[in-house]
């Protein structure tokens, strides 16, 4: 099945059809300009295509693949371009036109107001009323509350209509139908209010009755119509979309769905899987069946085999014929998938070598569909398992993320929480669900529904008034922040009040306030500290919970990588399961293919075989007609004519020439012969003195001659007819028998090949890859490559390593005995430095220097007692030092504690000279004041010395306290000194 698309400027027709491929052809000479080839036949063929109005781009679909091609003009004529640049140019001053049109009578329009509950899709109910004033009839309309969706439906159907005048004059009638009724209501009642003077004429309002019927009979049918269309589209949507759904959702029992990770740009889409007919399990339980059978069979061949072969072979030779058939058993297990590592159960497979039958091979293919479904339902499975570990870590993000924005909170940081959520491709089911917030205009409510909302919020608001008026609630709000007891949360919100002296002057403070005071800065200070403590322990947790989140997150997305990694495996396991079948297919249509050409080859020779055979009966029922009538007769035999042949007679003439006409020849010939005789043979040329007598006997005998060599001329011809028709038949004859050597050849190189196609089985192999490097990057070729049984192999590999073992135990052999001589060399060698270093220890013994610890050792006889008082006497002063030490440590810490009395005491008096100083300054600047309104300088010019004075001496304590923590760091490092001095000798 095909289509035809025009283009706008009804220049070029393209056509196209389920092949894929696009023509374009002149509509004028209906030539060919382009052909595209842009989808394949596999994918359903072209389902539209659509030139642009400009001509310039066509845009094609494809049926099933969904892809959409744009093709472009590469080579197209100046004048063409212009025609449909000039058409689209026209077409669009023409819809600019129609457009503005339209906007000026949409906005001559008056409001329309109605009810908006109304929701019905039905076409308006027109209806005539009738009202009679003074005998004159006045039709009007009155429409129903649906009006304006109807009319918006007229109107979104009309811009998509083709013809644009057209839509105008109808818009401009529905407007006049429609749009115009409550004016001239509203003008017909304003007229019956004004005076009777002021009134128009009643016949002003009378209408057309006849013209009213005949355009409301025609907007009948134009509403029935437009009515039927849009019942059609919808019907036709409704169709495609349930075709859809159907097809691409409802009949998946494994949905499409994505697992995403966290942090990285990593997804996994699972395999969608429709539910297997009862067919396909049945044929699949059918095959497992068979294949069970078979088995059962091979292993009771099997069995009766061994025992025959017990009977016959020693028994050592029939293990060694077990270990060859066990060898050749691991070679057939070369499966060529992976299958088995991924949930694929390979045993139910025929082994490689075994798929001779097309039987087998269609087996093969059904056995290997369900272990690619089996390997999809299995990697589906873990998919499930790693989506709902992403569920559950988004619920343990979420609930993290509460504890984090309270922590937040309580901190008062304004840091954005990260969130994740479940995308669209994750759960495809929310595509097909409308949420509430993606209707962008208002929610349309019954008035039930409305009555019901309007009641709720109503006694929400009851509710709040009156938890708003309770006392105890207000009073809980307002002291202790809604709360009967304060938690630990809270504390960061708690303050102390300072007392209530705070404000007045601290020399003015008692001893009981200041000892307030002191209460009241040590509780800030707690509170301060625990405030602190409190919020480093909310930091971190914060920081904790941040970095579980980060976490969970990369372990799931590490599942995620594994997983993706996995099913990249898992491809290429499908991949070789599918070449696998790929293969079998190709086997089977090789073999159907060979399988029908040999029919063919068989019906042609047969074919052949009749016609040589009818030919030869032909010649022999036909052979006393004419040569030429014959040949004619054959070929429209052979040729089957549609005109009925013409009966000819039969003639008892040579059957391997034209007699017939042969002879008619000849009696002509002879005929014309004998005249020109007659003329020869008359008197006039008679020869003087001859006689008449002999005259006659020389006429006859020259008749005679000329007669016998005319006969022996017709002869000649003759002859050679019969050669030429023999040599035909000849050349026709050799002409079969090598059609029919040929069908023989070609029959018999069929059966070869048939032979080859079972026997020359393709068997897929699993190779590790780097194992061979080849010399050239050329692909090597394989055509003389043959396959050897691994018991071969193995043999070879076993002999090869005999022999290298044998090797290699003579190169150990050769290596010991040449180590044993490098060996004696060495201890030779080893001798000869032994001596050379013993006569240098006797030299250096006779050159000796001899210490006073030597000479103690040599001379006193109990040395070891003698060092064991030394060792005492060193124990004893090492112990005093100690004492002496820790003495001396006592005494540092006790100065040191002195010192910080002192520092605390100076601490104090530099607080009380911090306190008096902000009151000498006030007390100076108040002087300033009074000293800048009575000017006496010598007043301070002294108190400016006594200043001075009281700087020196705040200076000279500052010194004194520099040199006393000076020497407390240096007393700090004697002591250090001193501890130190002490670890040698312990």
């Amino acid at each position: 099945s095909g289509f035809l698309c025009l283009s706008p400027n009804s220049r070029w027709l393209a056509s196209a059809a389920e092949d894929g491929v696009v023509c374009i052809y002149h509509t004028s000479t209906m030539d060919i300009l382009a052909q595209k080839h842009c989808h394949s036949y596999q994918g359903g063929g072209i389902r539209s295509m659509v030139f642009s109005l400009d001509g310039k781009f066509i845009l094609v679909n494809g049926a099933n693949d969904s892809a959409l091609v744009c093709l472009k003009w590469k080579k197209i004529q100046e004048i063409e371009v212009k025609e449909a640049a000039f058409h689209w140019q026209s077409l669009h001053a023409i819809l600019n036109k129609s457009t503005s049109n339209e906007n000026i009578v949409l906005k001559s329009m008056a409001e329309w107001h109605f009810d908006a509950e109304s929701t019905s899709e039905s076409l308006p109910e027109e209806t005539s009323k009738v009202t009679k004033e003074d005998g004159n009839a006045t039709s009007l309309y009155s429409a129903s509350t649906n009006d304006m969706t109807w009319i918006d439906q007229k109107i979104k159907k009309f811009y998509s209509a083709k013809n644009v005048i057209s839509c105008i004059h109808q818009l401009l009638f529905i407007s006049y139908t429609y749009l115009k009724k409550p004016q001239i209501q509203q003008m017909i009642h304003e007229n019956e209010q004004v005076p009777d003077i002021e009134k128009l004429e009643q016949q002003e309002f009378n209408l057309d009755i006849e013209e009213q019927e005949r355009g409301q009979a025609e907007a009948e049918q134009e509403v029935a119509r437009v009515r039927w269309e849009i019942e059609m589209e919808n019907l036709a949507n409704r169709y495609l979309h349930n075709v859809i759904k159907d097809e691409c959702w409802d009949a998946m029992c494994v949905k499409g769905r994505t697992v995403k990770c966290f942090h990285m740009a990593c997804e996994v889409k699972n395999y969608p899987l429709k539910k297997r007919s009862e067919e396909e399990l049945k044929t699949l339980e059918k095959v497992l069946q068979l294949k069970k059978l078979e088995t059962a069979n091979l292993k009771v061949q099997k069995e009766n085999l061994e025992i025959e072969s017990e009977t016959v072979l020693p028994k050592d030779k029939g293990e060694k014929a077990e270990e060859v058939m066990a060898d050749g058993g691991t070679s057939c297990c070369l499966i060529g998938s992976l299958s088995s590592q991924y949930g694929g159960d390979t045993s139910i497979l025929y082994h490689q070598w075994d798929l001779h039958t097309r039987e087998q091979k269609v087996h093969q293919i059904v056995l290997l569909k369900d272990i690619i479904y089996k390997v999809k339902t299995a990697f589906n499975k873990e998919f499930d398992k790693v989506a709902r570990q992403k569920e559950q870590e988004i619920a343990r993000v979420k609930e993290r993320n509460l504890r984090i924005q309270e922590i937040l909170a309580q901190l008062d940081l304004q840091v954005e929480v990260w969130e994740t959520d479940l995308t669209d491709d994750e759960i495809p089911e929310r595509v097909l669900t409308v949420q509430d917030s993606e209707i962008k205009a208002e929610k349309y409510l019954t008035e039930q529904e409305r009555e019901k909302a309007e009641m709720l919020a109503k006694l929400e608001m009851e509710r709040n008034l009156a938890a708003m008026d309770n006392e105890r609630i207000r009073a809980l709000n307002d002291m202790m922040g809604g709360v009967l007891e304060v938690k630990k949360e809270d504390i960061l919100k708690i303050d102390i009040p300072p007392p209530p002296f705070i404000s007045k002057p601290e020399y003015t403070w008692n001893n009981e306030e200041k000892k307030i005071f002191r209460e009241h800065e040590k509780k800030v200070k707690e509170l301060d500290e625990e405030k602190e403590k409190f919020r480093r322990a909310l930091e971190n947790e914060l920081k904790k919970l941040e970095d579980s989140i980060r976490e969970t997150t990369q372990n799931f997305d590490e599942c995620v990588c594994k997983l993706s990694e996995k099913k990249v495996k898992l491809e290429m396991v499908i991949y070789q399961e599918e070449l696998k079948i790929v293969n079998l297919i190709y086997a089977l249509l090789l073999d159907e293919e060979l399988n029908t050409r040999e029919a063919g080859l068989h019906n042609y020779l047969t074919k052949k075989q009749k016609e040589k055979n009818l030919e030869r009966g032909f010649t022999k029922a036909f052979a006393d007609l004419p040569d030429i009538l014959r040949d004619e007769l054959l070929q429209l035999y052979k040729q089957r004519p549609k005109t009925p042949m013409t009966e000819m007679l039969p003639d008892t003439a040579n059957p391997y020439g034209d007699c017939s006409a042969s002879a008619e020849g000849y009696k002509d010939a002879v005929a014309l012969l004998m005249k020109a005789m007659d003329e020869l043979d008359g008197p006039e040329h008679m020869p003087n003195g001859l006689d008449l007598s002999i005259w006659k006997h020389f006429c006859l005998a020259r008749r005679n001659k000329m007669k016998s060599e005319e006969l022996v001329k017709w002869r000649a011809l003759t002859l050679t007819e019969m050669q030429a028709f023999l040599q035909r038949r000849m050349d026709e004859d050799k002409k079969i028998k090598s059609e029919i050597e040929d069908i023989f050849q070609e029959l018999t190189w069929l059966q070869e090949e048939k032979v080859k196609l079972q026997l020359n089985l393709t068997v897929q192999f699993l190779l590790k890859q780097g194992q061979v490097e080849l010399e050239s990057t050329e692909i090597p070729d394989y055509a003389d490559a043959i396959l050897i049984n691994r018991s071969v192999i193995e043999e070879l590999n076993c002999s090869i390593m005999a022999q290298g073992e044998k090797k290699i135990a003579s190169m150990v052999q050769c290596k010991d005995f040449s180590k044993g001589i490098f060996q004696l060399e060495w201890e030779h060698k080893k001798m000869r430095m032994q001596i050379e270093d013993l006569k240098q220890k006797a030299q250096d013994i006779v050159t000796l220097p001899i210490s006073k610890d030597c000479q103690l050792f040599l001379t006193v006889l109990d040395y070891d007692s003698c060092t064991t008082r030394h060792i005492s006497g060193m124990e004893q002063t090492l112990d005093i030092m100690d004492k002496l030490h820790r003495k001396n440590v006592k005494n540092c810490q006790k100065r040191i504690k002195e010192l910080e009395k002192r520092i605390s005491l100076e601490e104090q008096a530099n607080y009380k000279l911090s306190l008096e100083l902000k009151e000498k300054l006030v007390s100076v600047s108040e002087r300033r004041h009074i000293c800048a309104a009575a000017d006496t300088q010598h007043v301070s010019q002294k108190i400016a010395k006594q200043r001075y004075r009281e700087i020196l001496k705040q200076k000279h304590l500052r010194g004194l306290v520099k040199e006393q923590e000076e020497q407390f760091e240096i007393l700090q490092a004697e002591v250090e000194r001193l501890r130190l001095r002490t670890y040698p000798v312990l």
